[in-house]
């Protein structure tokens, strides 16, 4: 999101916020030289800070999970994942393309993909941009991970709100296991959970 500059006579009063009021991003006002317009005006720039997010993961089976997104300024998504009901073991965990579950995890399309490449493991230069890896289940069937990309922004033209999360019935072999859906899909298997990334109240 470009900045946006304010003009603002010196004795401008800020009106508090209506406690009612949740706004999605908190703001940061920062002073800006002004040369000699300063004596008569205050350049402020507003500019988002920290952003937040979370998708609900559920499908057919008993897997279900939460994830929760946090990005500062134009830094790096954190991404905690808690997802139950899995067998124990790794599965893939990706960003699709679509927030569209009216077919289930299906109409989630393809993985999250705007520079055209193939897929790959997080660490790989050539990547989806939702290739997040694999997630590992413990005995119990619980898998908690924290991942932490920069190609998975909360905005600007390639933000994933709006998009899905989906966890995997199988391991991604990341692009390597040989396999003809290794390159597009990793050969990670049926979808078993999705859940829609939304902005949330920080």
């Amino acid at each position: 999101m470009a900045a946006q500059t304010f003009l603002l006579a010196p004795a401008a009063i800020f009106a508090a916020p209506s406690s009612s009021a949740r706004p999605f991003h908190s703001l940061r006002l920062v002073a800006v030289p002004g040369g000699a317009a300063a004596a008569a005006a205050r350049a402020l720039v507003l500019a988002d800070a920290t952003k937040k997010a979370v998708a609900v993961l559920k499908g057919t089976s008993q897997v279900e999970g939460v994830v929760t997104l946090t990005q500062e300024d134009d830094g790096p998504t954190t991404v905690n994942v808690r997802v139950t009901g899995l067998a124990p073991g790794l599965h893939g965990f990706h960003l699709h393309e679509f927030g569209d579950t009216t077919n289930g995890c299906i109409s989630t399309g393809p993985h999250f993909n705007p520079n055209n490449l193939t897929h790959g493991a997080p660490e790989d230069e050539i990547r989806h941009a939702g290739d997040l890896g694999n997630i590992a289940a413990n005995a119990e069937g619980v898998a908690e991970a924290t991942i932490v990309d920069s190609q998975i922004p909360l905005s600007g033209p390639n933000s994933v709100v709006g998009r899905a999360f989906v966890v995997h019935e199988l391991e991604d072999d990341l692009g390597k296991g040989g396999h003809e859906l290794s390159l597009s899909t990793g050969n990670a298997g049926g979808r078993l959970a999705c859940g829609v990334v939304g902005l949330t109240p920080l």
